[in-house]
């Protein structure tokens, strides 16, 4: 097994684990983007005021199927998106390094190539495997916000009325085509592309830095501290775009002809901060997930590893610490 399919499959793992502990959040999140969608800020009703009382409002009208709708959405959508992300970031990442060192590709698998540290390439090489697995992953997050949009109790945004999302997928295939079920993929590889672009960056610093500065072993502890660091910057950096992705997901027919118009019309009319609804449920989602999903991609990574050792018997001298 390659180190490639080894960190597409630790990655998927790991953000499945990720999303079952913070899809709730999500839900929250999304429905507070899409609250007073297009309305002056006076005029807006405020049927969620926070994280908090979202949850809770969700929950006494809908149960857990409220906060969990979309949810299998979601696990496919994590296993192609932080599969591609986590798998595709180091051999990208290599090669782009052994381009810059020794202008051609076939020293990617050297030692000092691999040791090489560039912030510009290591945020390149990020945004380019997150954006590899947003386009992949589109028609699975059109879903999934639609289905997390959907309440029978309190309505935001455009309302879709899916059983499942197979029914989903279905539906919009048949009304749209392909182009449907693509409908609102540029704003989501460029949502993708900026928290990529500092999510591997940032926890990889920020590992360097711990270890650097308090001499932290190795294990969970430096994983967890790491892994939030990384995901603060992520939210800070992701949210105005995915504020976005949201709005062209949910909508109907053309009421925003692409992510610049949806854009500008949001914050025309509902102020500059409207980009930032749903942060704090933005945040209490990525922050675990983040930490979830980089520590559980770390420790499986070296359970995969044992694995492959006993499998392919390894001489201890020859394996990798």
């Amino acid at each position: 097994m390659s180190t490639t399919i080894g960190s597409f499959i630790a990655g998927g793992i790991a953000a499945c684990g990720a999303v079952t502990v913070t899809h709730s959040f999500e839900t929250v999140k999304i429905r507070l983007q899409l609250q007073g969608e297009l309305q002056a800020k006076s005029d807006a009703p405020k049927l969620y005021r926070g994280v908090l009382h979202g949850v809770r409002v969700i929950y006494q009208n809908e149960g857990m199927k409220g906060l969990l709708r979309g949810l299998s959405c979601a696990y496919i959508y994590q296993m192609t998106l932080n599969g591609c992300r986590l798998g595709f970031y180091d051999p990208i990442r290599t090669h782009v390094n052994s381009l810059v060192l020794d202008r051609d590709l076939a020293h990617a698998s050297d030692a000092r190539v691999k040791q090489y540290q560039s912030l510009p390439i290591n945020i390149f090489s990020g945004a380019t495997s997150g954006i590899l697995g947003a386009a992949a992953g589109s028609p699975f997050f059109l879903v999934k916000t639609r289905l997390q949009s959907y309440s029978p109790f309190l309505p935001v945004g455009t309302q879709h009325k899916y059983r499942n999302a197979w029914d989903g997928l279905s539906q919009i295939y048949r009304a749209e085509g392909v182009r449907g079920l693509y409908r609102g993929v540029g704003p989501a590889m460029v949502r993708t592309g900026f928290g990529s672009s500092v999510q591997l960056p940032t926890y990889f610093l920020a590992k360097r830095r711990l270890v650097s500065w308090f001499d932290m072993p190795d294990g969970a502890p430096l994983h967890l501290l790491s892994s939030a660091a990384s995901g603060v910057v992520v939210c800070i950096v992701m949210h105005p775009p995915d504020t976005v992705m949201s709005r062209m997901y949910n909508q109907t027919g053309n009421l925003y002809s692409g992510a610049f118009d949806c854009l500008f019309r949001t914050v025309k009319t509902e102020g500059v901060l409207a980009v930032y609804k749903g942060f704090f449920a933005h945040l209490a989602r990525i922050l675990p997930h983040t930490i979830l999903t980089l520590s559980l991609a770390e420790q499986t990574m070296k359970l995969m590893r044992r694995f492959e050792e006993r499998a392919l018997g390894i001489p201890d001298k020859l394996k990798v610490a």
